[in-house]
């Protein structure tokens, strides 16, 4: 198993794609640590982790911030390859639909909170 490192997750209750998130840390095992922003006051390490957005959720492994739903999973995924299964399909053509989809969704989601979002 990858070294976990320092683990943190900034997130929002109100954010489906911070739950995603959690959830891909959760299936991978790995310990982290949880960070819920108040998206009206955002927190300086919110701010300088997502500069261009602003938004959760941020994934921040050793120092280095990760941003975007998919792209975390995809990070915890191959990052913490032999921690269980694999989230995301291993054949490369059921990899792409996978990815389809899940972009898909988060675009029509319901915004619970619009700037909890992702753009």
């Amino acid at each position: 198993m990858a070294d976990e490192g320092h683990v943190k997750l900034l997130g929002a209750a109100v954010s489906p794609f911070a739950v995603l998130a959690r959830m891909a840390l959760e299936l991978k095992g790995v310990s982290y640590e949880y960070i819920d922003e108040d998206m009206g006051n955002k927190s300086e390490l919110l701010v300088r982790s997502n500069p261009v957005h602003q938004k959760v959720p941020v994934l921040i492994h050793d120092g280095k911030p990760i941003c975007e739903s998919l792209a975390i999973v995809e990070f915890v995924d191959e990052l913490w390859d032999t921690a269980g299964r694999s989230i995301l399909p291993t054949e490369p053509y059921h990899r792409a639909v996978a990815r389809f989809w899940a972009a898909y969704t988060d675009d029509k989601s319901g915004d619970g909170g619009r700037e909890s979002r992702e753009d």
